[in-house]
């Protein structure tokens, strides 16, 4: 056999090393590769972050706009009570009696309505009288008070 069909320790050494520095080069290149798609997805997530950020920031804003809505609601809601507690007391037929003194009605005023009326009539009723509502009007005042206060039935 010649030197030219068996190579040498060397020229196989040189063959491994030529080999090996095909394979780093294409290494080299997919990492490049690898390097450019990090750097890509790192912008898209500093994107993603900066838009997570605006979001978050969107939905507390609408979270209090919620709040103030709900209560908001509830106000109308009492209002909307108040409203027909007042056209229903508009519709009424009340009775106003001025005069009574202060305190003469006690804790009941239908009961004392339904047992004076009568005497200050002279009227008789075959029914007891009753009334949807009979209060007097105003805050109570203290024993000796100059006026008593109208009672509305």
């Amino acid at each position: 056999m010649s030197d030219k069909e068996h190579p040498t320790t060397m020229e196989r050494i040189l063959q491994e090393i030529t080999a090996i520095s095909c394979r780093v080069e294409g290494m080299g290149a997919s990492i490049s590769s690898l390097t450019l798609e990090t750097k890509s997805m790192r912008s898209d997530i500093a994107g993603f972050q900066s838009r997570l950020t605006g979001l978050e920031h969107r939905m507390g804003t609408l979270e209090a706009h919620v709040a103030t809505v709900q209560d908001r609601d509830q106000d109308l809601l009492y209002l909307w009570s108040k409203i027909k507690d007042l056209e229903d007391r508009s519709r009424k037929d009340n009775i106003r009696l001025f005069g009574i003194p202060e305190n003469e009605e006690g804790l009941d005023v239908q009961v004392f309505l339904g047992s004076i009326l009568p005497k200050l009539t002279s009227l008789t009723f075959d029914l007891p009288l009753e009334f949807q509502r009979a209060h007097s009007v105003g805050p109570k005042r203290p024993n000796g008070a100059s006026r008593p206060h109208p009672i509305i039935a």
